[in-house]
């Protein structure tokens, strides 16, 4: 069975991202002093004694508000109560019982699912202060002291969760699934993709920038194969990072990276490659991530026959560092070529992960080196005795030389190009290690 699902959801600011990185034991969610933080679901798996479960944190339930991003933040909300098995509400002891906590009781109550009350910012230890008992005013059954902060009353509130959750079998995440990250600029429709893939309102869309600020995951599961899509916060430059919040944005969307096994670098059609694009491809490219580069809003272009082979152009000189990666014009909002971009994704994470035998790599070797010497300063020329691999994502390989310096950048580029003609390794950085070996070592 899929792990049982528990939505974390309250009003803005109670505390709701403190407790889901306290039960998950990592900073995921972003915490800030300030309402509104978490604007996107975010999924983290948990477990209690031994159960694995799948945590949801939410953006704060304003139910009369008429602002676009909080009137969005509430319909996500809503979309994960809709999807929960157990909901925590989250209340604050410090601020009372408020008419936007009975606003929220009573959705709950109309959801048909069971509830357990989080009272927070209980921090002392011992009896909960008098304000506490206030909150069976809301009508869903018991309520639990916890402080997020310290960790006090949590495992209480875990055992409630799970008094109403019905344990069997539990299937885990396999290496079958396929992690793809979707970075690049802000405003580039990266939720949209996401979206578009998803096929439902997976993320929050607007033209605003910046509104996705959390990493989220998304499974799926197709005639493609099984892949977790995490869309990531946009990355500006640093000198335009004025919020603290979106800082944290930042450094989750370089881990999103560092979880993936493909990046697919969003391009916004209209706007075109920018230096920031080239940061972001560059941190991809140096983690040793498969990379796919897809220019979105396509649709939105006016264009003749020789546009994209133009645009086409561009790009490679402009990302030319990478130019392994293939390159998709694509539109989000029609579902243009998107098809292409599920199997450009496959053929990259396959090639990231690819083992190449010893015996083959010195078939090459011998072919590559007797078609192009190597190059010689001094009257000593470059000897390779053999290469072999030594791991994969990204493809390493291992070369024994007599003089490491001899190997040149330009010589390692052209046994970097022979080997991707040869063994068709599209999409994926290639690495090398250049190591000496003694005179004795070689006889």
């Amino acid at each position: 069975m899929p792990k049982p699902t528990v939505a974390v959801v309250g009003r803005p600011n109670v505390g709701k991202s403190t407790l889901f990185n306290k039960l998950i034991g990592q900073r995921l969610s972003i915490v800030e002093d300030t309402p509104g933080v978490t604007r996107d679901r975010i999924f983290a798996e948990c477990e209690w004694l031994n159960h694995y479960f799948l945590l949801v944190d939410t953006g704060g339930i304003e139910p009369a508000s008429d602002d676009i991003i909080l009137a969005q933040m509430r319909r996500q909300a809503e979309i994960a109560i809709e999807s929960a098995d157990v909901i925590i509400l989250v209340v604050d002891v410090r601020d009372g019982v408020t008419a936007t906590d009975q606003d929220v009781a009573l959705i709950l109550q109309k959801s048909g699912k069971p509830v357990v009350v989080c009272v927070n910012k209980c921090d002392s230890v011992g009896d909960p202060p008098p304000e506490f008992y206030e909150f069976y005013n809301l009508g869903l059954g018991e309520i639990f002291p916890v402080s997020a902060a310290h960790g006090h009353g949590t495992g209480d509130l875990l055992d409630g969760v799970f008094s109403h959750i019905q344990m069997e079998a539990e299937e885990e995440y396999s290496d079958e699934y396929t992690k793809v990250a979707i970075i690049g600029r802000p405003n580039a429709g990266k939720s949209s993709l996401v979206n578009r893939l998803a096929g439902d309102e997976r993320m929050i869309v607007s033209h605003i920038a910046g509104t996705t600020r959390d990493a989220t995951d998304t499974i799926i599961e197709n005639e493609y194969g099984k892949y977790v899509f995490i869309d990531t916060a946009g990355i500006r430059r640093k000198s335009k990072i004025l919020e603290k919040i979106e800082h944290y944005s930042v450094l989750r969307a370089y881990m999103a990276v560092d979880r993936a096994d493909v990046c697919v670098i969003m391009i916004d059609a209209a706007e075109g490659f920018t230096e920031q694009d080239s940061k972001i491809a560059g941190y991809a490219h140096e983690a040793g991530k498969a990379c796919v580069i897809a220019v979105n809003k396509w649709d939105a272009i006016e264009k003749d026959d020789k546009t994209m082979q133009e645009f086409r152009k561009k790009l490679e000189q402009d990302f030319s560092f990478m130019s392994y990666a293939p390159i998709l014009f694509i539109s989000a909002l029609t579902g243009q070529r998107i098809p292409k971009l599920y199997e450009a994704i496959n053929e990259t994470a396959r090639n990231n992960a690819v083992r190449i035998t010893t015996g083959k790599l010195n078939d090459l070797l011998a072919y590559a080196t007797a078609r192009v010497q190597p190059p010689s300063d001094k009257g000593k020329r470059l000897k390779i005795y053999y290469m072999t691999q030594a791991s994969t994502k990204p493809p390493v390989f291992v070369c024994f030389v007599n003089r490491a310096e001899l190997f040149h950048f330009s010589y390692r580029r052209y046994l970097e190009n022979q080997i991707r003609e040869t063994f068709q390794l599209t999409g994926t950085p290639i690495q090398f290690v250049v190591r000496e070996r003694d005179d004795k070592d070689t006889k």
